[in-house]
């Protein structure tokens, strides 16, 4: 019986990346790589697993889902 070597904390299952990329419920987990992109249909696939949409809402692997986090509209005023 072999046994698979731990992986860090940190670590994205089967990411081969060097560094490797954080986990889905990692707080920087929009820096894992892309794996797919398709912006004609609005949405990206990072290693991790993580779906982010050009509203930059996510849907994490285990279904949950991360509203968009957009920071504060900024206005200029008209003359």
């Amino acid at each position: 019986m072999t046994t698979a070597p731990p992986t860090a904390p940190h670590t994205s299952p089967g990411c081969t990346h060097t560094p490797p990329c954080p986990t889905a419920d990692a707080p920087d987990r929009d820096s894992a790589r892309l794996t797919t992109h398709r912006p004609e249909q609005g949405w990206s696939r990072l290693c991790n697993g993580v779906l982010l949409f050009e509203d930059t809402g996510e849907l994490l692997p285990d279904g949950q889902i991360v509203d968009p986090h957009r920071g504060p509209v900024v206005t200029t005023a008209t003359r």
